[in-house]
């Protein structure tokens, strides 16, 4: 990085080589008057990377009103062949619309051709048929060897790009896909083009703050230039990692509706845990997000978690099982900046079990008598953010020493010795099945655990008490026995790292009956909460109430009563999601109708990148180009769009349909950026999709799985 005197000098040269050999009357790049000249911020903040210093091509803009003039005197200075004309309208690149590919852009323009561009590039103002100032944008023409976009975004620590050989335009029209990768914020990546983007991506964050930035750059082989920076108006939906893996272990495999809905809410609060030791962590991206009905933990943001603090990002997949998603090795560098929170987590693992014991009392007396549904959800929320909370540090503190004592083969003797609330309850409970009903043992099981239960993470499910059948079983026949090493000097050995894990671990089976006791009190509220719904109507049965969610847990409490279509409907979507089989790691844009044995076969599947979410069934309608009307019979809340691209010329046709597949594109072109702006359910690179989709055919688009489905034939 540059010192302020040193980039003092440079930007005086800057100035000084600029402004010579501009037209008259014009305003030079580099020269930081766009703004207080009133120049829309396309070219103003081109006019302010190149003051900075950042590698922006020569250039200058040509305000309304005024003379292009000529470019000779220009060329020569620069020792350019050509330049680019471009719109630099003052409606183009704000923070809430971009007019991504509005206007018209004229590349690779001769002296003799530049006055007519000019002339041409202001009249595409009147086909957008809206009032703004008019100026145009002039720039050097980069010899690229390769360009594209560049997605910068907050809270990621990965810059998307999209790259193509040469010049982008077909890439930023939908042309063409380009090569899609991630480019690591943080690892180095390849020299080449890769690195100098790097660079040049990293030097905009430090200048223009990390915030949501749409980066339009060409390398030529020596230096990677900035061809514009806009303001990103819609965020990308990128495919990341998700893991049903802890859940999976205490939740049923298709959990309640109100479960669902209550784990998701608490997911801001789970990851604020983490954000209180370290504040730089991301604030913006989803810790837990519901697939198919089930809560599900975002791997790559705990993997990108760990890449931030410099550790090595195989700790997270050995804790939930699977290989990592991205492999990533020990930083020290940074493990040693970021050594403060690091300290404060460390901290929490060292009073795990003192801060385990004061959060049992706390989700211990969550059950008090309940006034509404809203209110006891929001305390089935709270205690379910404290128990898992408290769950974090026992977890990290007793991870490191069992690994330890896994891989000196003496864990099984240790554990064999030692006892927690979840062992006595094991060994109670098959007292009690020997006993039989009427027995002590019985009767002894449900006084201390009759408020545990089978998947009993799901407020939906029963405890033992409440339905003791669960206890029927036969049982085991074999009694504990402790197990006796062949080797007593290793478990003599390893004992004290066995004393560094026993604590915690008895702290977290603790906690967690504990907090049972608070869900057994939580759930007797909404059962009473419930028969009297049943009393007044809204509720067919106490039962029902687990098919709802918390939103409408409160339309409950306002005297909403579902008809007979409502229940039935969500019956049917239970029974459909109840048939899927999600693996323990699935990726965002996966489509989760593939994880059922039983899905039904179609004889048409067109795949995409997403672009948005949202499910819409509909007849397609196959265009090759705009129109501005629908076929007789077609309505627009059931009409499919399956074009080759899309741009701003099909803004009529976009206002008539309910969601769009796009067959040549990448996410990051103008009218994927338009499509993100208009919010309809869009998928786009989809291969096939004209030739593949006949226009009144009956298709589904899964948006958000990018996903489309043909489901009848045409009519």
């Amino acid at each position: 990085m540059r010192s302020s005197a040193s980039l003092a000098v440079w930007q005086r040269v800057i100035r000084r080589r600029d402004g010579a050999g501009v037209p008259a009357g014009t305003l030079t790049l580099g020269s930081g008057s766009m703004a207080s000249a009133g120049v829309g911020s396309k070219a103003a903040l081109l006019d302010d990377a190149r003051r900075f210093g950042l590698a922006v091509p020569a250039g200058f803009v040509v305000p309304e009103g005024a003379a292009p003039g000529t470019i000779d005197h220009f060329l020569a200075t620069t020792g350019a062949t050509t330049v680019a004309v471009r719109s630099a309208f003052s409606v183009e690149d704000g923070t809430r619309d971009s007019h991504a590919g509005w206007f018209l852009t004229r590349l690779r323009v001769h002296a003799d051709d530049y006055p007519q561009a000019v002339t041409e590039v202001r009249a595409s103002a009147d086909e957008g048929a809206m009032a703004s100032r008019r100026d145009v944008l002039v720039m050097c023409m980069v010899d690229a060897r390769h360009a594209g976009v560049a997605f910068s975004e907050p809270g990621t620590y990965d810059d998307l790009v999209n790259v193509v050989a040469g010049t982008a335009e077909h890439l930023v029209s939908g042309g063409v896909e380009g090569q899609r990768r991630e480019l690591p914020r943080l690892e180095r990546v390849e020299a080449g083009w890769p690195r100098r983007l790097q660079k040049l991506l990293r030097r905009v964050r430090r200048h223009f703050g990390d915030r949501p930035w749409d980066i339009e750059w060409a390398d030529d082989g020596h230096r990677c230039w900035l061809l514009q920076i806009r303001p990103i108006t819609r965020a990308l939906r990128r495919d990341e990692a998700l893991t049903i893996a802890n859940h999976a272990e205490i939740l049923p495999p298709l959990p309640s509706t109100l479960m669902t809905s209550v784990i998701a809410q608490a997911g801001p609060d789970l990851f604020a845990w983490y954000r209180r030791a370290d504040p730089t962590l991301p604030s913006g991206r989803a810790f837990l997000e519901v697939v198919a009905g089930r809560p599900f933990i975002n791997l790559s943001l705990l993997e990108d978690m760990l890449r931030h603090w410099g550790l090595p990002t195989r700790l997270v997949a050995d804790s939930i099982g699977g290989p990592p998603q991205r492999v990533v090795g020990w930083k020290p560098g940074r493990v040693l900046r970021r050594a403060p929170a690091l300290a404060r987590l460390g901290w929490a693992q060292v009073t795990a079990v003192s801060t385990a014991a004061r959060l049992r009392q706390r989700v211990a007396a969550r059950g008090e008598t309940p006034v509404s549904f809203s209110e006891q959800a929001e305390r089935l929320r709270e205690a379910y953010v404290d128990l898992v909370t408290g769950m974090f540090p026992l977890s990290s503190a007793m991870g490191p020493p069992l690994a330890i004592l896994r891989r000196a083969g003496t864990l099984v003797d240790h554990a064999s010795h030692h006892r927690t609330v979840t062992t006595d309850m094991a060994a109670a409970l098959d007292a009690a099945r020997h006993g039989g009903p009427n027995s002590d043992p019985w009767q002894f099981f449900l006084h201390r655990f009759g408020h545990r239960g089978v998947y009993e993470s799901d407020i939906a499910l029963p405890r033992y008490r409440d339905d003791p059948s669960w206890l029927a079983g036969a049982a085991s026949g074999v009694s504990a026995r402790r197990a006796s090493s062949t080797r007593p000097w290793r478990v003599l050995a390893t004992t004290p790292v066995w004393w560094l894990a026993r604590a915690p671990l008895a702290a977290r089976e603790a906690l967690r009956d504990a907090a049972m006791v608070g869900f057994a009190q939580l759930r007797d509220g909404f059962v009473a909460l419930a028969r009297l719904a049943v009393d007044d109507g809204r509720l067919p049965s106490v039962d029902h109430l687990w098919l709802l969610t918390v939103e409408e847990l409160g339309h409950l409490d306002q005297g909403w009563c579902p008809d007979a279509a409502f229940w039935q409907a969500r019956h049917d979507e239970r029974e459909r999601l109840a048939l899927f089989r999600p693996p323990p790691v699935v990726r965002r844009f996966d489509d989760p109708t593939q994880w059922s044995p039983d899905a039904p076969t179609t004889s048409a599947r067109l795949e995409g990148l997403p672009l948005t979410e949202g499910v819409v069934r509909g007849r397609a309608w196959v265009l090759q180009e705009p129109a501005r009307t629908l076929p007789a019979g077609f309505e627009p809340h059931t009409t499919l769009l399956v074009a080759r691209s899309v741009d701003a010329g099909w803004i009529p046709t976009l206002a008539l349909v309910a969601g769009v597949v796009v067959e040549t594109g990448g996410d990051l072109s103008h009218g994927s950026i338009l499509l993100r702006e208009r919010g309809l359910p869009a998928v786009t690179n989809v291969r096939g999709a004209t030739s593949g989709a006949v226009t009144g055919e009956v298709w589904e688009l899964r948006a958000g799985a990018g996903v489309a489905v043909r489901v009848s034939d045409a009519s």
